[in-house]
């Protein structure tokens, strides 16, 4: 079993940052791929980035490369998520998501095994 809480979300003017934490906890937190995904209201849950074990590879989604970036502290058992250059199109609720099996980031859903709760972003015009 693997247990991740996130935090960080809020509300932020749009060109603002936020920085999103997911800590983890219940396994070695070094064997896993971890990702974070976002889902807006009547949207679809999409893959915003993911990070590998060792947290050298981090991939992202077209809409937010160049000003999200990914990143983990195994030793903190803690994966984190700088947003900035934040807009409106942002605003979703925010998970991160934990892959046992595989050790690069995926960038679909079914490839998790553990979700955390999600913390809302949202960004004013």
């Amino acid at each position: 079993q693997v247990q991740l809480v996130e935090s960080g979300g809020g509300l932020v003017q749009a060109g603002g940052s936020l920085r999103l934490s997911c800590a983890a906890s219940g396994r070695t937190f070094s064997s896993y791929a971890m990702a974070w995904f976002r889902q807006a209201p009547g949207k679809e849950r999409e893959f915003v980035a993911g990070i590998s074990r060792s947290g050298v590879l981090a991939n992202y989604a077209d809409s937010v490369k160049g000003r999200f970036t990914c990143s983990r502290d195994n030793a903190k058992n803690t994966v984190y998520l700088q947003m900035n250059a934040l807009t409106p199109q942002d605003t979703a609720v925010y998970y991160c998501a934990a892959d046992l099996l595989r050790s690069l980031a995926r960038t679909t859903d079914v490839s998790y095994d553990y979700w955390g709760q999600g913390t809302q972003v949202t960004v004013s015009s």
